[in-house]
């Protein structure tokens, strides 16, 4: 199963919760980006209906895929 961890950082005269290296909004305080980030983790958890996707890659080709409405990562918040 994939992880999906969401840091919480100082951002932008405030606190943020990251993933990879995209911030979110900033929070004026550390429990409300806790809080937000706790939220968004729980949302990337919740599965849906299975679909038939498809997307443009970086050399203009179109893929076609079945993606699992069940297949979600675990989501977790690191606030140390």
């Amino acid at each position: 199963m994939t992880r999906v961890v969401y840091s919480i950082v100082e951002h932008d005269g405030g606190w943020a919760y990251k993933l990879a290296d995209v911030f979110s909004e900033t929070f004026p305080t550390r429990d409300m980006a806790i809080a937000a980030a706790t939220a968004a983790a729980a949302e990337q958890q919740v599965g849906g209906d299975d679909e038939e996707i498809s997307f443009q890659d970086d050399k203009g080709l179109w893929h076609y895929e079945h993606a699992e409405g069940g297949d979600r990562p675990e989501a977790i918040v690191d606030d140390r």
